[in-house]
């Protein structure tokens, strides 16, 4: 079992190089497949999601490797449309779905896995499969969609971002002219469209709510750098919050993270920035806020969980309300054993900021709840331990080695203890 150990009352200070996109990168794997020839992406994190998609990709008869943050991907022997049970305990695993429907003309996958936050249902996809002339349909646990893409009209009543994905590797490669409406605005969608472009497709629009698409038959290889991951920037931000300390985060654009600076500003933070880097000082406790969750350009649902462990130090009653997934609010009871008060009523949460946590044990939840744990853990004097930190190992690439570099007392357990049976 892996375990984190975190020793607060440290100040963060110095720089940390922010890894590439987990949302951005698996998306691009997925759309790799609606070409025969190679496609090279660099800046990609050596974190299990990527792993787990590597190893489907393989599972479908392409060539990938992982070096160094230079994923090569060969789908030229492509020989397969189903993808392997394990596809079900990663959600990003459903877009693969649109891509193989685009090259293939048929896919089948269970149903998606990935944090359980709640209900997320895949009505948008085959929406968007049905729009594009597809059949698509769901038997036995499973999704099965078939037929040629042909152009179509596409209107999301949500801004959906797997669903937006789904619908332009579906629509990329068919017949015709797509128009998505209501299309999901985040950078990682603009950046899937760019990838796309890189391929050759023709697509414009991405990172607004209207996304138009005309279908070619043909998409070459390319090599294409990720952009810097959002989430864990803020995560890391809010860490140095946390720690009330000094960080400068590098690769990683400021724009993705507008409203997110805002709300940290607003805390108390002050924050400089430049083309492609944060700097960030803190001191003292947080301001009292009240955050809603939104799509973009809100504040992300994933940063819900770190800031509501920031405002564990409050200097006074927080708000925050979670719009996106109504079941993101199981890490409160975990930072409550560590010492905060946090009352959970419907889809708010109210957080009476307190001067220190008391360190303590907790289990991560989730990928995002985990790395809530850590912040959190930066506010106690005293050790806290976390368990199930395979979660975390899902979206960050080495928490303990980031955080460490810039100062703080954390460590991975399970590993320390390899090394010295080793």
């Amino acid at each position: 079992m892996s375990e984190i150990q975190v020793s607060g009352l440290r100040k963060l200070r110095g720089r940390i190089p922010v890894q590439g996109s987990k949302n951005g990168v698996l998306p691009m794997m997925a759309a790799s497949v609606l070409s025969d020839e190679t496609i090279v992406i660099t800046n990609v994190p050596a974190i299990q999601d990527v792993f787990c998609m590597m190893g489907i990709l393989k599972f479908m008869g392409c060539g990938c490797r992982l070096e160094g943050g230079e994923l090569v991907v060969s789908p030229a022997g492509l020989c397969r449309t189903d993808l392997p049970q394990e596809a079900g305990q990663m959600r990003s695993s459903v877009i693969l779905l649109g891509a193989l429907l685009g090259r293939c003309g048929e896919a089948a996958a269970c149903y998606p896995g990935g944090c359980s936050i709640g209900e997320r249902p895949i009505d948008f996809h085959l929406g968007a499969f049905r729009a594009l002339g597809a059949e698509a349909k769901e038997e036995g646990g499973c999704v099965l969609v078939r037929g040629e893409p042909v152009g179509g009209v596409i209107r999301f009543p949500y801004p959906s971002v797997g669903a937006t994905e789904n619908a332009l590797l579906a629509a990329v490669k068919g017949k015709g002219e797509t128009v998505i409406l209501g299309a999901a605005r985040e950078p990682e969608i603009r950046e899937l469209c760019l990838f796309l472009q890189a391929m050759g497709a023709d697509v414009e629009g991405g990172g607004t709510d209207v996304i138009r698409v005309r279908g070619k038959r043909y998409l070459h290889g390319c090599r294409f750098r990720a952009a810097g991951d959002r989430i864990v920037a803020g995560t890391y931000l809010m860490a140095a919050m946390a720690a009330e300390g000094k960080l400068l985060l590098e690769g990683v654009k400021p724009g993705h993270l507008r409203e997110v600076l805002r709300v940290l500003e607003r805390a108390g933070a002050s924050i400089s920035t430049g083309e492609e880097s944060i700097a960030l000082e803190m001191n003292g406790r947080p301001t009292p806020l009240w955050v809603e969750t939104r799509p973009y350009p809100g504040f992300p649902t994933d940063l819900q969980s770190p800031l509501m462990a920031l405002l564990c130090r409050g200097e006074g009653v927080s708000r925050i309300r979670e719009t996106v997934f109504e079941r993101r609010y199981e890490t409160a009871g975990e930072l409550n054993k560590l010492g905060a008060s946090i009352r959970v009523r419907g889809d708010t949460a109210l957080i009476d900021g307190k001067p220190r946590l008391k360190g303590g044990r907790a289990a991560a939840r989730d990928l995002r709840g985990g790395a809530a744990l850590v912040v959190a853990g930066l506010e106690s004097p005293a050790e806290t331990v976390i368990s199930d930190c395979f979660h975390i190992e899902r979206g960050y690439e080495d928490i303990c080695r980031d955080l460490a570099a810039a100062g703080a007392d954390i460590r991975w357990l399970e590993r320390e203890a390899k090394e010295k049976r080793a």
